[in-house]
């Protein structure tokens, strides 16, 4: 859009001895309309993503739908003319041409059925309006499924979640963009259940994003090994897609235990090597304090990228398993007992965003270990932490 100039703006430049000529932009057709916000959405992806959309039976459905519009716009004289002031990312100028299609007015709804997508209405330029067919398409796409071969195991726990889904222990939410993949937890994709049974070694893929590896079991006995963003964008992109959480679990511990049961986590205590003044100054009792269903070593991989563990590698000061136990609710009561003692600080990601970490305690190493063993006598709840005599003391009642 052109800039509009006040009258300062124009009395500062005729001062200069520039005169200011009003121009009026020439009326564009409803075609060229769409042409440019269809190519503005290209350039949304490549902001997004660092590289242009490219063709390929692994890429994403929308990917896909946005790089055969590129070539169709790369193609045509009248839409590279129309473009071109509008390329900062040069896309269309200096690129290969693509051949030509033969229907030189094919739309939106074309490209989407020579990808085998069928859409609600003419005009694609809000994604939304795919029909769920192109859900089930792209979540398939994410990676191949195959059968699960230790289904057996797994079956109860599908069981047991449907049955607290049936007596309101669970409830499902919207799986939204801020929402987390965690090895351990139950979701919905496409109408079936999706259980998120391992997750390898995280790694910063090609974006600087933190990704991993997964292996995903779904309640019709398949299986698949994707990546935890694909099964984020997958979640995301489909409307039904949910993740199923325990608003009420019960009690901290459950003498129930079924077939397969990962209901198990894994206390960790890490210490910081940050050079960070508030943390070189407590080193020795500065204390990150979580709970996790896989490998702490997992977890810790990429610390110096993850501003929660501020941006520094860790060391494991202390890991204690349990079993039967509720990890979100055990986190929770853990972090609310030592609350007192959490650690002010604001650290500013690899980003620039300020981030405010909230998993870390100023509580000496002896006192976590009071702690666990409250724990495991099932009395922890009746504790709190006394920041001046850097204890646990029983909760007086009034």
């Amino acid at each position: 859009m052109a800039k509009q100039f006040t009258d300062e703006d124009d009395a500062l430049l005729a001062e200069l001895g520039v005169e200011v000529t009003a121009k009026k932009a020439a009326a564009r057709t409803p075609r060229e309309e769409r042409i440019i916000a269809g190519f503005e959405e290209i350039q949304r992806f490549v902001d997004e993503h660092g590289h242009a959309p490219k063709h390929g039976e692994d890429k994403d459905i929308f990917e896909r739908l946005y790089a055969v519009r590129l070539d169709r716009l790369r193609a045509l004289e009248e839409c590279r003319t129309l473009l071109e002031p509008l390329d900062h990312q040069g896309l269309i100028a200096g690129s290969e041409l693509a051949a030509p299609a033969a229907d030189e007015d094919m739309d939106d709804d074309a490209l989407l059925a020579e990808l085998g997508v069928e859409a609600d209405k003419p005009d694609i330029a809000e994604l939304r309006h795919v029909r769920s067919s192109a859900e089930k398409k792209a979540s398939e796409e994410i990676a191949s499924r195959k059968r699960c071969e230790d289904f057996d195991r797994f079956k109860p726990l599908f069981e047991q979640v449907q049955k607290e889904l049936d007596n309101g222990m669970r409830e499902t939410r919207r799986f939204e963009r801020k929402s987390e993949i965690q090895s351990g937890r139950f979701y919905i994709l496409g109408g079936q259940k999706a259980y998120v049974a391992d997750m390898e070694e995280p790694f910063a893929n090609e974006h600087g994003n933190i990704d991993a590896r997964l292996r995903v079991i779904f309640d019709n006995g398949t299986e698949s090994n994707m990546l935890m963003r694909s099964l984020q964008k997958a979640l995301q992109q489909d409307e039904t897609g949910r993740r199923i959480i325990e608003p009420s679990a019960g009690p901290l511990f459950s003498d129930e235990r079924i077939d397969g049961d990962e209901a198990s986590g894994t206390i960790y205590v890490l210490r910081s090597k940050s050079d960070l003044p508030a943390v070189r100054d407590n080193r020795q009792v500065l204390h990150k304090i979580g709970v996790t269903s896989g490998k702490v070593e997992r977890r810790i991989a990429n610390a110096r990228l993850d501003a929660t563990f501020l941006l520094a590698d860790v060391e494991i000061v202390a890991t204690y398993e349990l079993f039967n136990i509720n990890r979100t609710k055990l986190e929770n009561l853990i972090h609310r007992i030592f609350d007192p003692a959490r650690l002010d600080i604001e650290i500013k990601d690899r980003f620039g965003n300020p981030v405010v970490p909230r998993e870390w305690f100023l509580v000496p190493r002896s006192v976590i270990d009071d702690a666990v063993e409250r724990i495991k006598d099932g009395t922890i709840a009746t504790y709190r932490y006394n920041l001046g005599s850097a204890a646990l003391e029983p909760v007086v009642k009034a």
